[in-house]
């Protein structure tokens, strides 16, 4: 089969033919339709000081996919050839204190696809059962390929009550999109976000935000101006890693504010302490998705009418990867799939379906 691997330590992919992987015991094999590009396979291309550290070479990369299943394990239950499946990443062990209190997102010795074990950029891919998640309402296969990035938004943007509330988001990359999608759904009052890039602060606008503001040339004190705000932000979500956003943020939120983080920072950075103590701020860390709680409601997101689709700006086929890999990188997109199926060409997103209209063709083999 066709794969993307990182063979050598150096920076680059190569899609290379390796054998099709066997169905080992307890797990299911699908057939990859489409994979999202995150910021995880941008290090592995660019391969800097986190993937030396981290990775095993040759490794298939790519965590974020969707497909057909093909085959599953004796005694696996509940998974049928043919069904459209998503999956999680973080395949866990299942012994230690937190899996076996159901908390399996706190996993200490988490094992993560594409990054530990080979993964999803391939046209097949094998998965523990108990990591591949069932699309039981239709949903496109491009929608069901972001599930991964969908959960980190979703588990970012529920770790507090939205109902009414003022929310600053920093970071409209693809998350921080769909996070702010999520808010507006839900019923926050005031959904604000911010970034330095005009064309994804242009799709923000496409996902109802009340507010997309580029802090390259105004503040977020601005921005309070234009939404009437009198006093702060009642939540925030942290979405870009950036010490400048994140103290910005600080700075911004009312008193008893509440800030879900989970954007990851490349070095330590100072803080304003004081303002955090004085001001009684919960600072709360997420990683990845709770396991599986989090798909729940993703699932029921989007069979309520959450629409994603804007968030996926550009299609490649798989072979035209670095081309798919440098638009990613660009900073100034959503969303870039890449597609496995037969026949695939390149389409801009505003050719492709509405989520409305995808769901028609869920289970036809895309």
């Amino acid at each position: 089969m066709k794969a993307l691997v990182k063979e050598r330590a150096e920076p680059g992919l190569w899609l290379v033919d390796v054998p099709e992987p066997e169905v080992g015991p307890g797990e299911v094999k699908i057939r990859v339709l489409r994979t999202g590009i995150c910021g995880t396979d941008l290090h592995i291309r660019k391969f800097d000081d986190w993937a030396r550290q981290t990775l095993e070479l040759p490794l298939i990369v790519g965590h974020e996919f969707s497909g057909h299943v093909v085959d599953v394990a004796p005694g696996v239950e509940d998974i049928a050839v043919g069904d459209l499946v998503s999956g999680e990443g973080h395949i866990v062990c299942g012994k230690c204190r937190n899996c076996m209190a159901g908390r399996r997102h706190l996993c200490r010795n988490t094992i993560g696809l594409g990054v530990n074990r080979d993964g999803a950029f391939a046209e097949y891919v094998t998965l523990p059962a108990t990591n591949v998640w069932v699309h039981r309402v239709p949903v496109h296969p491009d929608v069901a390929a972001i599930f991964d990035p969908f959960g980190n938004a979703v588990h970012t943007a529920l770790s507090f009550p939205l109902v009414g509330e003022d929310v600053l988001i920093t970071g409209a990359g693809p998350i921080g999109l769909m996070a702010a999608a999520v808010a507006t759904h839900v019923g926050a009052r005031h959904v604000a976000i911010t970034d330095v890039s005009d064309e994804r602060l242009n799709l923000a606008g496409k996902l109802g935000v009340n507010l997309a503001l580029n802090v390259s040339r105004d503040t977020i004190a601005d921005g309070m101006r234009r939404l009437d705000m009198r006093e702060g932000f009642d939540v925030g979500l942290e979405m870009s890693g950036n010490p400048a956003a994140m103290r910005d943020m600080i700075a911004h939120m009312t008193h008893g504010g509440r800030i879900a983080m989970l954007g990851l920072p490349a070095e330590e950075f100072p803080i304003d302490w004081a303002t955090v103590v004085t001001s009684m701020l919960t600072i709360k860390g997420i990683y990845g998705r709770e396991m599986f709680e989090t798909w729940y409601n993703m699932s029921v997101l989007l069979e309520k009418g959450l629409d994603l689709t804007p968030v996926i700006t550009d299609r490649f086929p798989y072979d035209e990867f670095d081309a798919a890999f440098d638009t990613a990188a660009s900073g100034r997109t959503g969303k870039v799939i890449l597609d496995w199926s037969e026949g695939a060409w390149p389409e801009r997103a505003s050719d492709g379906p509405t989520q409305a209209e995808a769901a028609a063709t869920t289970n036809r083999s895309a």
